[in-house]
């Protein structure tokens, strides 16, 4: 069975905490990781998510989510308690959750920062990176 995938914008300071955190919690390696700038993501997303960088895109069972469906659904492959937070969640209707997911993403960059390159994975994160 091939591995979900979560697509991410490189250069992105929340992004990359983001994947910090998924590296912290995915003790059963449900997931790999790759940029949306990158080869990966060209193979296998619309042009449309690689072109727009405003959201994470979770690719699972040949399905692309976005926004706080991908968040929610990304938090249930990792171990308790974020497993049980993204259950419990989904319970916000999609129209708020995204609400508030396109507020923070329009002021990530000013807030936490932007890198001038994608993030370079250490020698301990080369196995969960695709290109």
């Amino acid at each position: 069975m091939e591995k979900s995938i979560v697509f991410f914008d490189g250069v992105c300071g929340l992004c990359s905490g983001f994947i910090d955190f998924i590296f912290i919690w995915d003790q059963k390696n449900n997931l790999k990781v790759a940029s949306l700038q990158g080869r990966t993501a060209s193979s296998k997303l619309a042009k449309s998510h690689t072109e727009q960088l405003d959201t994470i895109v979770f690719l699972k069972d040949n399905k692309t989510y976005t926004k706080s469906t991908a968040v929610l659904l990304i938090l249930k492959e990792l171990v308790f308690p974020w497993s049980f937070m993204g259950s419990i969640l989904f319970v916000i209707p999609r129209f708020l959750r995204d609400f508030f997911y396109t507020r923070i993403s329009a002021s990530r960059y000013s807030i936490f920062g932007k890198s001038k390159t994608c993030r370079i994975p250490t020698k301990e994160e080369k196995e969960k990176f695709l290109e």
